[in-house]
């Protein structure tokens, strides 16, 4: 263990340091400039899109596929991933969360935008993702397979310790149930719903995540009211540690951007390649469509849901204390404002963001195992080695099972930001055909037929006549 973090730290260090940050958000900015700020220009026709109805049969609706990847997107990273940035970076930590949320919506426009170009059929489903469209845009089969590999072992194993591992400590801190234990009841409850298919994990994901949003949101929306005198100081205090004008525990403004963007990736993952898999799936009449659909959720997983936690967080006013950290800095923080039933509820909460979170990032790995092959023995295997991993990430030392989530992280997202910025071009002239459509009154409906050069876009040809 002492070899893997001697590994893991310095990796982690480097490729956060002097490459993602600065990639992240130039390539956001280039998006959205090119994009002409779809994140802001098109941002209420993404309400009207998330409840539209599916076309035929096949496929899930945009709001099904919207909840796969929120199950993923909406998890500990919103609970645990936030404290552990404030706890690190201050405050100013959430302003960079928030920059790198803004300028990611346009990302992930482009992202799932070309997931839906690129996607594939599988039966009476559709699935694809950066793998797909490394493979049929670009023509690196090979690329696709490296990148299918680390998204496997990034979201299927890693992530998903990472998940068990918050909901382990909470309820050992609250309940008082050993570890193993809560292990075990995870791993019972993840094998009868990712043994079930898709349809199963579909069924899950739209009934978890908006009960969990919606009472989450409740709890932090009386926070803010009954501290309402307390908001502009608030405010002021995150845009002053964000410049580094206020020393900080931590380390200044280059701990407060370090943290922001680090858990801001890790919570709404806008560019890091995972939530194009979800994207894939949904059945629409344009792949703007859903572009626009996966856009909102970076802005609902950060601006809305990570802002909540941050807010309870700061108003508590324990973020510099140094007595806790993580799962328990908001256990703490929360009590402060609603008394001693609190830990109960975070714990609650922690348990239906996290375990969705693992259902939506074995998906993620599914898919991507299809993409290398799709053959029933290599499928039972990953599901039983993500089954080992959510048990030893229930079992194992907190600091280690973050670090290498950010590694994996890092390195998926690496990849991915370059191949959208060669592929950016097909997502622009998307979005044109889409914007053209919307101006002319029409529901917009995509062909491969208006775009001469495309290639690879199989299930939009067959629309062709």
């Amino acid at each position: 263990m002492k070899i893997l973090e001697w590994l893991v730290g310095p990796l982690n260090d480097f490729i956060w340091t002097y490459i993602l940050i600065g990639l992240l958000i130039a390539i956001g900015l280039y998006f959205t400039f090119r994009t002409k700020f779809v994140q802001i220009r098109l941002f209420r026709e993404m309400f009207r899109l998330i409840v539209e109805k599916k076309e035929g049969g096949d496929g899930v609706s945009a709001f099904q596929a919207f909840t796969i990847s929120a199950a993923s997107r909406v998890g500990t990273g919103n609970v645990t991933g936030v404290a552990l940035a404030i706890g690190v970076g201050g405050p100013g930590a959430v302003f960079w969360m928030w920059v790198i949320a803004v300028v990611g919506m346009a990302t992930a426009f482009v992202e799932s935008t070309l997931a839906q170009v690129y996607k594939v059929r599988d039966g009476d489903t559709f699935r694809g993702g950066p793998a797909y469209y490394m493979e049929k845009a670009l023509g690196t089969r090979k690329l696709g397979i490296v990148f299918a590999i680390l998204l496997t072992l990034c979201f299927g194993f890693i992530f998903n310790a990472v998940q068990s591992n918050t909901i382990s400590q909470s309820f050992h801190d609250v309940f008082h149930l050993p570890f193993w234990v809560v292990g075990l009841l995870l791993v019972v409850l993840t094998a009868f719903i990712i043994f079930g298919g898709v349809k199963r994990i579909v069924k899950v994901t739209q009934a978890i995540v908006p009960i969990m949003a919606v009472f989450y949101l409740l709890i932090a929306a009386f926070v803010v009211i009954v501290n309402i005198k307390e908001i502009p100081g608030m405010i002021a205090l995150i845009f002053e540690h964000a410049f580094g004008i206020k020393e900080m525990v931590g380390g200044g403004i280059g701990a407060a951007i370090m943290q922001g963007v680090r858990r801001g990736l890790f919570s709404n993952e806008a560019g890091m390649g995972s939530v194009p898999n979800a994207a894939a799936t949904a059945n629409v009449t344009h792949p703007a469509k859903q572009g626009l659909v996966q856009s909102l959720g970076v802005f609902f997983d950060t601006i809305v849901i990570c802002s909540a936690t941050a807010f309870i967080i700061i108003l508590a006013g324990l973020y510099d204390t140094g007595e806790s950290s993580g799962i328990l800095l908001t256990q703490a923080s929360m009590a402060v404002h609603v008394g001693s039933w609190a830990p109960y509820f975070v714990a609650v909460a922690i348990t239906f963001f996290g375990f969705s979170s693992i259902v939506g990032n074995y998906y993620y790995g599914e898919t991507n195992i299809e993409f290398i092959k799709a053959h029933k023995s290599w499928m039972t295997i990953y599901r039983v080695l993500v089954l080992v991993m959510v048990m030893f990430g229930a079992m194992a030392k907190v600091d280690i099972v973050w670090n290498m989530a950010d590694l994996f992280m890092g390195m998926m997202a690496v990849l991915n930001l370059i191949v959208i910025v060669l592929l950016g071009k097909v997502a622009f002239k998307v979005l044109d055909d889409f914007t053209l459509q919307r101006k002319q009154g029409k529901n917009p409906v995509f062909k491969a037929s208006a775009m001469p050069n495309l290639k690879g876009a199989e299930c939009w040809e067959e629309e062709k006549d």
